[in-house]
């Protein structure tokens, strides 16, 4: 899950500053966790393709997505707590729109190319601010910046080649829901949980 201006990559990256601990961890009973909106067909399966065309070694063990909470760790027992957490939040926010386009870069604080948030970043802001509220605030190392990664990490040359693939790339959709991910033991992530949008009108 990217997050920051900066250069931190992505609820299924390492994102410095961006990760917590959430009830009595104590490293054996956790569960790894991120928040995303997963980028929706066929959207999203051909930016994770194209990840993998710039030799991202990540490409097959993240879906492409916009991180609201970088890996998280949370203790098994908190974790009904955390789900009823997120349940309130996308209470709070209505259904926005979201539109990708062009590229961006964390050069040269970070090796990070990513596709731009240009419609909905509000919406995104709100519900990171959400999420990261009451027992699961935590300070973040760089302000938030909503992106999709599309690589991280790789050859300068493959950083070069994502940044102009894909400089007039273009993706309108309706973000109706937020989604749990978890990380397994091989460091892959999978979607365990949606939670709709269900904010009345005004709410943001």
């Amino acid at each position: 899950m990217s997050a920051d201006d900066t250069g931190a990559p992505g609820p299924l990256e390492p994102e410095p500053g961006g990760s917590g601990r959430y009830g009595s961890v104590d490293g054996t009973d956790v569960r790894t966790v991120g928040v995303a909106i997963p980028i929706p067909e066929p959207y999203g399966p051909l930016l994770q393709a194209k990840r993998a065309e710039f030799n991202d070694p990540l490409a097959d063990s993240i879906p492409a997505h916009v991180t609201l909470l970088g890996p998280t760790e949370i203790h098994r027992t908190s974790f009904p707590a955390f789900v009823d957490h997120l349940t309130g939040v996308a209470s709070e926010v209505k259904p926005f729109a979201m539109v990708l386009r062009g590229t961006g870069t964390f050069r040269p604080l970070s090796d990070v190319v990513f596709v731009q948030v240009a419609q909905g970043i509000s919406g995104c802001e709100r519900l990171e601010e959400l999420i990261r509220s009451g027992p699961y605030a935590c300070a973040l190392a760089f302000p938030y910046h909503p992106h999709v990664t599309v690589a991280h990490d790789v050859d300068p040359a493959d950083l070069d080649r994502a940044f102009e693939d894909l400089a007039h790339y273009h993706a309108a959709f309706e973000v109706d829901a937020i989604w749990l991910f978890e990380q397994d033991i091989s460091g892959a992530w999978s979607p365990l949980q949606p939670f709709a949008l269900t904010g009345p009108p005004g709410l943001g």
